[in-house]
């Protein structure tokens, strides 16, 4: 099931995909998408409605972020092999963890606002996942069934902020914008395994990024094991998994964002985002 959220900023109603690709209206339903709709039984009970039965919604309108009520938003960092190359870094032993602020969260075709002076704001493609089920000290093998879905997701990062203003990556990271996601939440029945998806980015129509969730070096279900160790994760929790090689740091010279620029960036299954840098 490919879920969503739609409508102006603040007023956001839950919606879903039909068949035809259509959006249809489910608030009478649920009134929003918020964390305990995501447990296993919630998502159960909405695959089996029929989605004919609700309210067209125009194609034009404006998407959300998929969930709402994200208390935790963690991002895994160097965690494609060409990645960690082009950026000169050994491939890590452990998954590389930091934090977006959860007023990052924006929604897939939302305007990226870049920060005052900046000069150095860079994309990032990458599988993103939501917690359905609470989480503490999961082994591998059983890490994927607490996961509710996956998204596509941009980790925009200003990196003059983010290496140069000294404290962690969390700093280029957080910006207002700078986590979009969506365009929505496809569940995990539709995904069995996430490590064999298409990625690829494009800026201005050149493409950026373009790999394969197979070349990531921790999995998924490896992620989900390794955060459940030191952390509770909670239904809603959104987490998003790296970003591969392609990023305008990695480039030479750099290349970064500027204002007027469009990026489109898409991954199979999940969907399509577009966002203009203003």
């Amino acid at each position: 099931m490919k879920l969503l959220r739609f409508g102006p900023v603040g007023q956001e109603k839950t919606g879903a995909l039909d068949a035809q690709g259509g959006i249809r209206d489910l608030s009478s339903l649920v009134p929003d998408l918020t964390p305990e709709w995501l447990a296993p039984d919630r998502l159960k009970a909405l695959r089996a409605v029929n989605l004919e039965a609700f309210p067209v919604v125009s194609s034009s309108v404006r998407l959300g972020t998929p969930i709402s009520g994200v208390r935790q938003f963690l991002a895994i960092g160097l965690n494609y092999r060409k990645h960690a190359e082009e950026a000169g870094m050994d491939i890590p032993k452990e998954p590389v963890v930091f934090t977006k602020a959860i007023t990052s969260l924006s929604g897939p075709n939302d305007d990226i606002v870049l920060p005052d002076g900046s000069q150095e704001c860079d994309w990032e493609i990458e599988l993103g996942f939501v917690m359905g089920t609470t989480a503490r000290k999961v082994p591998v093998d059983q890490a994927l069934d607490y996961v509710a879905g996956y998204c596509l997701a941009n980790d925009v990062s200003e990196r003059h902020w983010q290496i140069k203003r000294g404290g962690q990556w969390t700093k280029g990271k957080s910006f207002d914008t700078f986590g979009p996601i969506g365009p929505w939440l496809v569940t995990t029945d539709e995904i069995p395994n996430p490590q064999t998806l298409e990625m690829e980015l494009k800026v201005n129509g050149e493409t950026r990024q373009k790999s394969n969730t197979a070349d990531m070096i921790f999995t998924v279900a490896e992620i989900v094991s390794h955060l459940s160790q030191f952390m509770t994760l909670l239904p809603g929790d959104v987490v998003i998994t790296g970003t591969p090689s392609g990023v305008g740091l990695g480039m030479k010279p750099p290349q970064f964002l500027k204002k007027g620029d469009l990026v489109t960036l898409s991954i199979e299954q999940l969907g399509t985002q577009t966002q203009k840098v203003v």
